[in-house]
C-alpha cells in the first residue's frame, strides 16, 4: 500500500512528514517527521487487533490517514516549533 509524503510550510521552515505501513509482520503504521533532511521524531500505531479482519487494507488506510493528517495540524499549530532556528523563530508573530 502506497504511503503518504507531504510537505508541510511553518513559518520560514518546511517540515517533511511520511507515513507508511510498516507491513504485516510489523504490525504498524510509522510517520516519520522531517526538517532540512534530518529526523526530528517518529511516531507508531499499531494494528495488532486488526489482523485478520477482512477489511485489514481500509483499516490500516485509514489509521495512515488519521496519524499523517493529525501530525500536519500538530505541526500548523506550531507544536514542532522548539525545532526551529533562532532566524526561523523570528518570523513567529508577537502575541500581546
Amino acid at each position: 500500500m502506497p504511503g503518504f509524503n507531504t510537505e508541510i510550510k511553518r513559518l520560514a521552515a518546511v517540515f517533511h512528514v511520511q507515513t507508511q505501513d510498516v507491513g504485516p509482520s510489523a504490525r504498524c503504521v510509522e510517520s516519520l517527521i522531517y526538517k532540512s533532511g534530518r529526523l526530528l521524531s517518529s511516531r507508531k500505531a499499531d494494528y495488532t487487533s486488526s489482523l485478520g479482519s477482512p477489511n485489514l487494507p481500509a483499516r490500516v488506510r485509514e489509521i495512515m490517514e488519521e496519524q499523517h493528517n493529525g501530525i500536519l495540524r500538530e505541526i500548523a499549530e506550531g507544536r514542532f516549533d522548539h525545532f526551529l532556528t533562532p532566524e526561523e523563530r523570528r518570523s513567529i508573530p508577537d502575541e500581546g
